[in-house]
C-alpha cells in the first residue's frame, strides 16, 4: 500500500492504516445513520462520490391486501389473521402533505412475537412502516446544535411562572444571572435552568 496507495475516482489517495474509501461501501448515504444526522439529496450524495440507494424502486413489489384505516383501533379487536396481511404505511397517502412521504418501501407485516408484545402490553397496531416509525422517534430528537440562552429561573418561579421551586437557590429572589449554551432552542416552551439551578431542585 505504502509504494502503491489506492486512489478513488476523485484522485483522493489513501495510505496503509487509513480508513477504507467510501466508494468501497456496499451500503449507500442514505441508508446509513450518517444520513439521519447529516441528510443530504440524492444530488448532493452523488456529487460528492457517495453510493445512493434508491428505495423507491422496491415500493410495488408487494401487493398490499390491508389499508391502515381497516386496522381495529384496539388490539383486543386484532386477531391472528393480521399476521397474513401485507399492511400499507400510512404515510403513502398521507393527509398533511397530501402525497407519498413513505420513508420505506410503503408496505410491512406483522410477525407473531409482535403482535404478542402489542397485546401483551396494550398497544395498538402501527400504522406506519418500520423506517416511517423510526424517523418520527428521531424526530424528537434535539438538533445538533446550540443555542446561547439565559438561565429560566426567575427567583421564585420559572420565568414562565408554571414551575415554582421548592428551595431557595444561590441567587435568592433574584433572576438567574447564569448563561450557557443548550440544545434547547429559545422559542421551545421546556423550562430550562443553568446546573446550579438544576441541581439545586433536584438535590
Amino acid at each position: 500500500m505504502k509504494p502503491k496507495p489506492y486512489k478513488d475516482k476523485a484522485g483522493i489517495i489513501y495510505k496503509y492504516g487509513e480508513f477504507f474509501p467510501i466508494e468501497l461501501s456496499p451500503f449507500g448515504y442514505n441508508e446509513t445513520v450518517a444520513n439521519e444526522y447529516f441528510p443530504m439529496t440524492k444530488e448532493e450524495i452523488e456529487k460528492k462520490g457517495y453510493k445512493y440507494i434508491d428505495i423507491k424502486k422496491y415500493k410495488g413489489e408487494y401487493k398490499v391486501t390491508m389499508k391502515t384505516q381497516d386496522i381495529p383501533d384496539h388490539i383486543k379487536d386484532v386477531n391472528d389473521k393480521i399476521l397474513k396481511e401485507v399492511i400499507e404505511c400510512a404515510n403513502i397517502h398521507n393527509e398533511e402533505e397530501k402525497k407519498d412521504i413513505c420513508r420505506g418501501i410503503g408496505a410491512f407485516k406483522i410477525i407473531p412475537q409482535e403482535l404478542e408484545f402489542y397485546k401483551k402490553q396494550n398497544l395498538p397496531i402501527p400504522r406506519l412502516c418500520p423506517d416511517c416509525r423510526h424517523f418520527e422517534r428521531i424526530k424528537q430528537r434535539n438538533p445538533l446544535k446550540l443555542w446561547h440562552r439565559k438561565c429560566t429561573c426567575g427567583g421564585k418561579k420559572s420565568d414562565n411562572n408554571v414551575y415554582e421551586n421548592i428551595v431557595e437557590h444561590f441567587h435568592k429572589s433574584e433572576h438567574c444571572p447564569n448563561e450557557f449554551e443548550t440544545t434547547y432552542a429559545p422559542e421551545r416552551k421546556e423550562i430550562v435552568y443553568c446546573e446550579q439551578c438544576y441541581v439545586s431542585e433536584v438535590a
